[in-house]
């Protein structure tokens, strides 16, 4: 013990004197020692020091540093959280507050601006990624296993129920983001999930994370959710990859067979109404021409009415004048075959002969020549 004496003689111990007794280990006198310690405060005091005016001075100067560190300020990213003996009594906005000073009050300042951000499915490595099967693995609507990551961004939206209502915030924000994607894949059929359905996935998943957070009044708010990898289990991937393939060439096929049907149809319609359209005419020319007949036929009538025979005789000529219109003639007067003649005359040949082009002046000319020349002989 540093106040011993090691050496059994008089002397003193670090008190300035000896053990009581002669010897032994005897504890200094408390007495002595508070009476040495006001003789050496008195020694450091001026002279004519006033004990109480000071002591009061004193407890005032304590009491007012006391009551200037309640002053707190909280950062534009920040809320103040006030604690009175350990209970939530007050959040505070940025800007310089003040509480009650330590230990009546105390204050927290959490970032609430800040994003925070879960892995679920996979964890970051050095390397790369990490698949988390037992986070990742997941049963969809139509009972097929699929592989999902996601993240989860996350900032706190009141700070006091962050600090209060929750345990292991984080914790409970993987938790219950699981257990809702869980719940909407389970709805979702895996060809929706792999292809169209993600961006619905994603809201599904945001809003029932945020709903079961509200309801346990976490103070967390859900920025984003967003789907990292939507994939088959690594033992089948291949085998739904051709699964895939098939049903794109199927979804080809299928917009190539439509794609005939918009340009063949129309085309079809089309035809179809030029027929229609065709006919009508055909209808309206015949009905036309037949009430044309018969409107003639009725004025025909009417004159035969009052002079038949004139008109049965303009009849036949009509009849007649149809009738040999396309055909080749020839007419042959009988009364003259008496004189050795056979009168003959060929109409058709006449016609032929009035419809050809006249002979050149030249041939005229030489055939004229020609037939002088033999006049003369």
């Amino acid at each position: 013990m540093p106040w011993q004496n090691q050496s059994g003689g008089g002397g003193g111990g670090p008190w300035g004197r000896g053990p009581r007794g002669g010897g032994g280990n005897q504890p200094p006198n408390l007495e002595e020692l508070l009476r040495r310690g006001q003789d050496q405060f008195r020694g450091i005091m001026p002279k004519g020091f006033n004990r109480p005016r000071w002591f009061l001075l004193a407890i005032l100067v304590v009491l007012a540093i006391w009551g200037f560190s309640g002053f707190y300020r909280v950062q534009p990213d920040e809320q103040g959280v006030v604690l009175r003996f350990g209970k939530w009594v007050q959040t505070t906005q940025p800007g310089l507050n003040y509480h009650l000073p330590y230990p009546v009050e105390s204050v927290f300042t959490p970032k609430v601006t800040r994003e925070n951000n879960i892995d679920i499915g996979f964890t970051q490595t050095g390397g790369g990624q990490r698949d988390v099967p037992a986070e990742s693995l997941m049963l969809t609507g139509d009972e097929n296993i699929v592989d999902i990551d996601f993240s989860v961004v996350w900032v706190i939206k009141d700070a006091g129920k962050y600090l209060f209502n929750i345990r292991d915030p984080e914790l409970t924000v993987r938790a219950v983001a699981e257990s809702a994607m869980r719940e909407v894949i389970g709805k979702t059929p895996i060809q929706s999930a792999l292809t169209e359905g993600r961006q619905d996935i994603e809201i599904q998943t945001k809003d029932l994370v945020q709903a079961a957070l509200d309801e346990y009044e976490a103070g967390i708010e859900i920025r984003r959710l967003k789907l990292q990898k939507v994939d088959p289990p690594q033992e089948v991937i291949e085998a739904f990859r051709d699964v895939q393939a098939a049903r794109a060439d199927q979804e080809r096929l299928r917009n190539e067979a439509e794609a005939y049907e918009n340009d063949i149809l129309p085309r079809a319609r089309g035809q179809a109404e030029k027929i229609i359209q065709d006919a009508e005419a055909y209808k309206e020319q015949i009905v036309a021409e037949a009430e044309g007949e018969a409107a003639r036929f009725t004025s025909v009538y009417a004159q035969y009415s009052k002079a038949k025979d004139v008109t049965r005789k303009r009849m036949y000529l009509d009849t007649m004048g149809q009738i040999f219109a396309g055909m080749n003639k020839i007419i042959i007067d009988k009364s003259a075959s008496g004189a050795g003649v056979l009168p003959y005359l060929p109409l058709p040949e006449l016609k032929r002969s009035q419809s050809r082009p006249p002979a050149s002046s030249s041939s005229s000319s030489g055939s004229s020549s020609s037939s002088s020349s033999q006049g003369g002989q």
